[in-house]
């Protein structure tokens, strides 16, 4: 028996397994779909390193849970944190791509399904991508992983937006925080949402900027998405959603550069980075950015 056998056979699940087949795109963790008799199932195997990511594995298993009872996410079959194994419900139907979501032709899926997500019940953990980042920044300077060209000329902007952020208290709510477009699974008449290694309460214009910022979609989807989400179209909403959209590539590039200094993962993490941080840039030199953090304050 393999390594992978012994793993499997300790979740009654899976100890009749018919077929097991790797599943592509996880970059913390290794993904598994394990076909048995009574249905299919997705196992994670989760990195040894994913703590310096800020993932709490515990954490991840308690808001699955509640997403899933939220309607919203998959059911866990079983968790068997010693071994970091994680067995969910597998979903039938169709993983989406960035290019799915930039048709634009189910941005009021994606609202509705952030929304059912939000209404859930809370959350274990807070998730502040603020706080994420200068914890991100402190580990790459300390142990010397790269640093993208002018990446701390940005950090007097980044205090800017936090400011203009806690100007308004918008609340939290329970968020899955790492919406790329493969989170999302069209079951033929809404999405459902997987995968909560990064979830905890949250702003939810995080999430519709985090969505926006993903996907790469465009300004106009960005303003139809918030007025999917809130039923009408707010100035300030729209910000703040902008905003957190690049926050998001502000820190997730951080994140890329702590994956290429510690992951054995076969995958370009710092190409992937400097693609977000690329775009984090355009944003900060942009013309707009000024009027945002100003409507970022504003009350609709």
């Amino acid at each position: 028996m393999t390594d992978l056998d012994v793993l499997f056979d300790l979740v009654p699940a899976l100890r009749e397994r018919e077929s097991v087949a790797e599943l592509a795109g996880g970059l913390t963790n290794t993904n598994y779909k394990v076909l048995t008799p009574a249905g299919a199932y997705v196992v994670r195997v989760s990195a040894k390193d994913s703590g310096l990511l800020a993932i709490d594995r515990e954490n991840e298993y308690l808001n699955t849970v509640a997403a899933a009872d939220a309607g919203v996410g998959a059911a866990v079959v079983d968790y068997l944190p010693e071994r970091s194994l994680l067995v969910l419900e597998f979903i039938e139907g169709t993983t989406q791509t960035s290019a799915d979501m930039q048709r634009g032709d189910r941005l009021d899926w994606v609202a509705e399904a952030c929304r059912r997500l939000h209404a859930g019940r809370p959350f274990r953990d807070d998730f502040n991508m603020f706080d994420i980042q200068r914890r991100y920044l402190q580990l790459v300077q300390e142990r010397g992983f790269r640093l993208p060209e002018r990446y701390l000329e940005f950090e007097p902007q980044v205090r800017r937006i936090e400011a203009a952020m806690a100007a308004r208290d918008e609340g939290t709510v329970p968020c899955n925080n790492d919406l790329l477009a493969e989170n999302f699974i069209d079951v033929g008449d809404r999405f459902r949402l997987i995968d909560y290694e990064y979830s905890g309460m949250n702003d939810a214009c995080f999430e519709l900027g985090n969505v926006w910022s993903e996907s790469n979609l465009s300004l106009p989807q960005l303003d139809e998405l918030v007025g999917h989400y809130y039923g009408e179209h707010l100035a300030n909403k729209v910000a703040r959603a902008r905003l957190w959209g690049l926050m998001s590539k502000y820190g997730w590039t951080l994140w890329a550069s702590i994956q290429d200094g510690v992951s054995h993962i076969d995958f370009d993490f710092w190409t992937w980075g400097m693609e977000k941080y690329d775009r984090a840039v355009a944003e900060f030199d942009g013309p707009d950015f000024d009027r945002l953090v100003e409507d970022v304050q504003r009350a609709d």
